[in-house]
């Protein structure tokens, strides 16, 4: 059986961007307009004023300076604070679609492959604008690959979790070439109103080619060692939105159908989580952690990954061993990881080892070991 490995990588860079102190000023003035509607409730105490937030605030929590968006007049209008995004007919390629492609073709044109040669096409995201008919095979359809496409949701690990199931395609022979795509369009579920969230998220999407070896022909190519994928339920990282709320006869706009999150709580549980399962993933390859040059996590808290890479290896954390895109990106869900390997691979020489490792709601948690070749 031929080795398995990564030979291309591409990345959608949505067209604005969001500072902090942008969507400070714009969250601020939502607070203060607030509070003056409700002066009243806040007065007789049946309602607690919002806080203001700030940039300072941001930045210690996250470690965020700015996010790319899609769109951003409505997320900096206090009376609105969500995007304007364009309802696009039935005959128009969808825009998480329209992203994908983009992010696809770069990663196809990094492999020097075209549609023809791709056999099969995952969409893994945390966020799927529509049931049916898959996004997957809308893309599919748009670059020309032949075979199958699906979409699967493992929130901020679907990237892990979508290279596995393309090296498991390639392995049991279902497929040659496999495209896995991961469109985030994340500021539709952020909840721009809250102040221990607005700031998180990020618009973005990324592309990853994986294939048989033997017909591998790009520069530079990284074997898939191992992968290695675990859930485990919790409701810290939730949202409710989906195709029942209307059965339901529920509010589609309450807070619980965006994104929310016990941040606290998350932080305590998932650091461990993630530290073992690394670890348990490298033994099993008969690895140390202090053999990885490189960690990608998911982009999710500086402090979260840097807390899991000094547990792994015990030493300093610098930027060389874990790359931050989090500081310009933001939290872009389950396309983090493959940006922080996208930007930051290409310096390593032949040989070196990295690890791609995502984890999130679930909770969920996947890690991919690589080698260069």
């Amino acid at each position: 059986m031929s080795a398995v490995v990564i030979s291309g990588t591409g990345l959608y860079q949505p067209p604005y961007t969001i500072t902090n102190a942008e969507l400070v000023e714009a969250f601020n003035a939502y607070v203060d307009q607030y509070n003056a509607e409700h002066a009243a409730e806040i007065e007789a105490g049946t309602l607690t004023a919002l806080a203001h937030s700030s940039v300072e605030f941001i930045e210690k929590a996250s470690g965020i300076k700015q996010r790319y968006v899609m769109e951003k007049s409505g997320i900096l209008d206090p009376k609105r604070m969500y995007p304007r995004l364009q309802p696009r007919g039935d005959d128009e390629l969808s825009i998480l679609a329209e992203i994908g492609v983009e992010a696809a073709k770069k990663a196809m044109a990094a492999a020097g492959k075209t549609g023809a040669d791709i056999d099969a096409v995952i969409c893994s995201c945390s966020n799927l604008q529509r049931a049916y008919p898959a996004i997957a095979i809308e893309i599919q359809n748009a670059i020309g690959a032949k075979g199958y496409g699906y979409d699967m949701n493992v929130a901020c690990s679907a990237a892990t979790f979508g290279l596995e199931q393309a090296v498991n395609a390639i392995k049991s022979g279902s497929a040659k070439c496999v495209l896995v795509i991961n469109p985030e369009i994340t500021s539709g579920h952020q909840e721009w109103k809250d102040r221990d969230c607005h700031f998180i998220f990020g618009d973005v999407a990324t592309a990853t080619i994986v294939e048989r070896a033997d017909t591998a022909t790009s520069a530079e190519q990284w074997e898939v060692l191992g992968s290695k994928l675990a859930t485990q339920f919790s409701n810290n990282i939730r949202n409710n939105f989906g195709y029942l709320n209307r059965s339901e006869d529920s509010d589609p706009t309450a807070r619980d159908k965006t994104f929310r999150q016990e941040g606290r709580k998350v932080f305590k549980e998932v650091v461990p989580i993630a530290a073992a399962h690394i670890e348990s993933e490298l033994t099993e390859l008969k690895l140390a952690p202090t053999d990885v040059r490189r960690f990608w996590l998911h982009q999710a808290n500086l402090s979260m990954n840097q807390l899991i890479v000094k547990r792994l290896t015990g030493g300093e954390v610098t930027p060389d061993v874990a790359p931050l895109i989090l500081d310009e990106y933001a939290n872009t869900s389950s396309a983090g990881s493959i940006i922080a390997f996208h930007l930051h691979k290409s310096d390593l020489k032949a040989g070196d080892l990295g690890v791609i490792c995502s984890f999130g709601a679930g909770y969920s948690v996947g890690c991919v070991v690589v080698r260069k070749r």
